[in-house]
């Protein structure tokens, strides 16, 4: 791995653990084993180094998401399927954590990949559901657009109540009840 990818790897760790405003540029070089100079050399600063650290994190999400929900299967599977995908409920997540650091949601630059990747997220989810409305899995009545909003919800929520908690299991309660209400929109 060069020296800009381990720069990126390590404000990509850095921010997922203490977020935008708890890193520092000298935490950021320490971690990658680089010099000021290199970090200065590869990018312009902090911010600049962030956003390519955050633009990493939003690709492996979408990926990550989009592998599950592009599957095989019904809607209500491909769903269940995103809901219930291994994760790290403890830690959180590495691009929702960006839009609770104040520093990154004042900034445009930074908040971009944030609003962007939810945005695509909400915009495959409620794909998804749409598929189910359309084949007859899912009701008729349930609108895809707030039904992605909740699903991403339940995900983002729930990550917040197993950090507040200390244990991942008011995440897994989160989401066997977005499964649940998944399978009772059926008609």
């Amino acid at each position: 791995m060069d020296t800009a990818e381990r720069l990126i790897e390590s404000a990509r760790q850095l921010l997922w653990e203490r977020g935008y405003v708890g890193t520092s540029p000298r935490a950021i070089q320490e971690r990658a084993g680089a010099g000021q100079g290199s970090m200065y050399h590869h990018f312009r600063g902090k911010p600049d180094l962030a956003l390519a650290a955050m633009r990493r994190s939003a690709e492996e999400l979408t990926a990550q998401a989009g592998a599950v929900l592009d599957a095989e299967g019904g809607a209500v599977a491909r769903l269940a399927g995103y809901l219930e995908r291994e994760r790290e409920p403890l830690r959180g997540c590495r691009v929702g954590r960006m839009a609770m650091d104040p520093d990154v949601v004042v900034s445009d630059e930074l908040r971009q990949p944030v609003a962007e990747t939810f945005a695509w997220l909400r915009a495959r989810l409620a794909s998804v559901v749409a598929e189910g409305v359309a084949s007859g899995e899912l009701r008729a009545e349930l609108d895809p657009a707030h039904t992605a909003a909740a699903v991403a919800a339940v995900v983002q929520g729930g990550y917040v109540l197993a950090r507040a908690a200390g244990t991942r299991e008011p995440f897994d309660d989160a989401v066997r009840g977005a499964v649940a209400l998944l399978a009772a929109a059926r008609p």
